[in-house]
């Protein structure tokens, strides 16, 4: 019986952990044992004190996605997790783009800019430094109408998300919780090796 293919898709997830040295670098080894590539990876602090906030963007299949959070569950320090690909949310992302801009091409640039939302955070005679917030899409075409003109530097922040309504409650839910896959050895360490260390 041939297997169904599977289909890789981005997946969005928002993880509410403790602030504490080495959460982050924890996550991260969960998914450099799997081989799993980060496409971006936000962190910030939150309105709660003490708690912090990751949104993780992955290429996946539904199956490995499901399984990401529930190994995302399985390390200590992690409070929430929410997978927003398919819920309603906001998701933006930050850039700052430097252009070739001389005395020719300025007034194109600056229009371009202008119809795409940007905003001019610093001039000189020949590069002019723009700054978008926009989906991740939108950042994209951006850069790919003003590569014409010459993109000297670029930086994003990756993405920050937020799903839309009622804020969820931050609490670990208890392992009859997770999927049956989720209770064994897996890809990570358990609360208790961890907490053996």
């Amino acid at each position: 019986m041939l297997a169904r293919p599977t289909t890789v898709a981005t997946h969005t997830f928002i993880a509410h952990v403790e602030d504490k040295p080495g959460v982050l670098n924890r996550i991260a080894s969960l998914f450099r044992r799997r081989g799993f590539n980060i496409a971006s990876l936000t962190v910030g602090r939150t309105a709660e004190p003490g708690v912090s906030r990751l949104t993780l963007v992955i290429d996946a299949d539904d199956d490995t996605a499901r399984r990401i959070e529930a190994n995302l569950y399985k390390l200590v320090n992690v409070l929430l997790v929410e997978d927003v690909t398919f819920a309603p949310s906001v998701a933006r992302e930050l850039a700052l783009i430097k252009v070739r801009a001389g005395a020719e091409t300025r007034p194109r640039v600056l229009q371009v800019c202008e119809v795409f939302g940007a905003r001019v955070v610093d001039l000189t005679a020949q590069i002019v430094t723009v700054e978008l917030t926009a989906t991740h899409d939108k950042i994209d075409d951006l850069v790919g109408v003003l590569s014409a003109d010459g993109v000297i530097e670029m930086v994003r922040t990756g993405v920050v998300a937020m799903a839309r309504g009622d804020r969820p409650r931050i609490h670990e839910p208890p392992l009859t919780a997770l999927p049956p896959e989720a209770h064994g050895p897996d890809i990570c360490e358990s609360h208790e090796s961890q907490g053996a260390a």
